[in-house]
């Protein structure tokens, strides 16, 4: 790519930045594979073309927030990570490492964007990453054994039912999962937090009460009322049933697509159908963006190649290099035909982002235990064990 073309690209996205600058970026990146290759390249195209060379450096996914809380004011992070969860910007950016990167953007730019990326990224009303791709959970079917994706709640359980018999199932995913489970609260009218102008606001848990009631117990409805998913199925038991072609209909991720493939199931995607006495069905959605190092030394280079990175034309091709689902509208628009891509996307636009503040990290647990507490016996009390777990969180949030 030539200087020339490459300052056209950057000025196409209606991001704001001054000219390139001499110098060297130290990326880190989680990615390995196809997604690896296609960052190196892009950042040999971007050396090329600006005279800024730019260092990708591997590191573990679990290693990457630890590592830059601590080392970036010693001067021992990267300049740029690619890519951060959304979920860790709230105690990233609380520790003051990131560089807020609505400065670098424009209007336009935050318009072009999907609406579920740009919140999940923003804390504090400061967006904190550039937006690269998001995933959602969203119903995988079996075509095969479903012609059609269920558009209603009757037109699910009919066709669930009808294929759980003998060694073969209907609906499967991993019943106690909160992340998995979000969509049937939101149908009930729970959320974890309330908001405030500010964003999310901790001191509002909002899992409990009579939706939360409802929510429960239409999951445990699922066991012992619908008869769709026994006792023993967790996430590792529904994937391989499905891959076998065991299972006519499953809750998953855009993670679980490469699998698939593999095992040569025609597959078709969806949104969940809302359940009985329910509103919309909204899931957790979970983004990634690239993250500026707020003590580096070379912030405008290091703004160039993020904005570059997050280009429509470079969010297509990391989706065809391995498979992520852009968060660009045009790009979307563009990768339309794609089945996968027009599936989640779909999804992704009915759901709301993961809480990006780090008193999510109480919730997790308390709210884990009780969906497994829940499902655990026909008899359980769901409201006796609802507040118990809303008490759990709230004492977790207080420090008690």
């Amino acid at each position: 790519m030539k200087k020339g073309l490459l300052i056209a690209a950057i000025a196409a996205l209606g991001l704001v930045g001054s000219a390139l600058a001499q110098g060297r970026l130290t990326v880190w990146t989680h990615y390995g594979g196809p997604e690896l290759a296609w960052l190196k390249q892009t950042a040999a195209n971007f050396a090329k073309s600006s005279g800024t060379q730019v260092e990708v450096v591997e590191v573990p996914f679990g290693d990457i927030q630890n590592k830059f809380i601590l080392g970036a004011p010693q001067g021992q992070a990267a300049d740029l990570v690619v890519s951060i969860p959304h979920d860790w910007v709230g105690a990233m950016a609380a520790a003051g490492v990131l560089e807020p990167m609505g400065k670098y953007a424009t209007s336009s730019y935050i318009q072009s964007l999907s609406d579920v990326a740009v919140e999940a990224l923003t804390y504090r009303n400061q967006l904190f990453a550039l937006p690269m791709f998001a995933e959602s959970v969203a119903l995988i079917y079996n075509k095969k054994l479903v012609k059609e994706a269920p558009k209603t709640w009757d037109e699910f359980l009919k066709i669930a039912q009808d294929n759980t018999k003998g060694n073969s199932f209907g609906f499967l995913y991993d019943l106690a999962n909160p992340y998995f489970n979000y969509g049937w609260f939101t149908a009930y009218g729970a959320s974890v937090f309330g908001r405030t102008a500010q964003g999310v606001d901790a001191s509002q848990t909002r899992l409990g009460g009579d939706a939360g009631n409802r929510a429960v117990s239409f999951i445990k409805d699922l066991r012992y009322r619908y008869r769709l998913i026994p006792e023993g199925v967790d996430y590792g038991v529904a994937d391989s049933a499905f891959k076998e072609g065991a299972l006519a209909m499953i809750l998953n991720g855009p993670w679980a697509i490469g699998d698939y493939k593999k095992a040569n199931i025609d597959f078709g995607i969806a949104p969940i159908p809302n359940p009985p006495g329910g509103q919309q069905w909204r899931p957790f959605v979970g983004v990634q963006g690239v993250a500026m190092n707020a003590y580096s030394r070379n912030k405008t280079a290091a703004a160039n190649f993020a904005k570059l990175l997050v280009s429509t034309q470079n969010q297509i091709a990391f989706n065809k290099a391995g498979g992520r689902l852009p968060v660009s509208k045009q790009a979307v628009q563009q990768l339309r035909n794609d089945p996968v891509v027009a599936g989640f996307s779909a999804t992704i636009a009915l759901g709301s982002p993961m809480p990006n503040i780090p008193e999510m990290g109480k919730v997790w647990g308390p709210w884990g235990n009780a969906l497994s507490q829940a499902v655990q016996k026909s008899d359980t009390n769901v409201a006796q064990i609802v507040a118990a777990m809303v008490a759990e969180i709230n004492r977790g949030l207080s420090g008690r």
